[in-house]
């Protein structure tokens, strides 16, 4: 009788302990890390020092600063603003007219956009106590489309991947 008293609240408090991370309030601090960038068709890497510093602020809103080596080489002091929260629809305001629509999906805040060329798809998510970040670089004209462009077949476009960047970033 004991155990099945038991039982149920150890369910309750594994169930409580898995929960995710509320987003972006329990993603605030500072992270630190190396941001790893890979070219397609290059065997060698290039290694980043990378920081990503999250804070809220007196408004609705958080820091979303991106440092690329050290602040005097590549600060990008950005903020985070939600749009609609109940939809997952955040943006990143680059401050200079610039404005990064992001989506909260399954645990991830992922985002695309397409600048001189290039469609960057970004993904960030908590793994562990890591902030894995994740940079897709796609030409954004297709490479080949193929299909019949009917109801059965239809066109099909595919795009070169250009590279990809990965950092593991530790609060700090």
């Amino acid at each position: 009788m004991r155990f099945l008293l038991c039982f149920p609240l150890l369910f309750t408090g594994a169930v409580l302990f898995a929960q995710s991370p509320v987003f972006p309030d329990d993603w605030t601090g500072n992270w630190k890390g190396e941001l790893h960038w890979y070219k397609a068709g290059q065997a060698a890497l290039q290694k980043v020092p990378m920081e990503l510093r999250i804070q809220k602020t007196d408004s609705a809103a958080w820091t979303w600063h991106l440092i690329y080596g050290t602040p005097r080489e590549d600060s990008r002091p950005y903020i985070l603003k939600p749009v609609d929260r109940s939809k997952g629809h955040w943006v990143v305001d680059e401050k200079n007219g610039i404005l990064l629509d992001q989506f909260w999906v399954g645990n991830c805040l992922t985002g695309a956009f397409t600048v001189s060329g290039s469609t960057i798809l970004n993904t960030y998510r908590m793994e562990n106590k890591e902030l894995v970040i994740d940079f897709f670089s796609l030409a954004a004209k297709p490479l080949a489309t193929t299909g019949k462009g009917d109801e059965e077949i239809p066109f099909v476009d595919s795009y070169r991947v250009t590279g990809k960047q990965t950092a593991r970033l530790l609060r700090q």
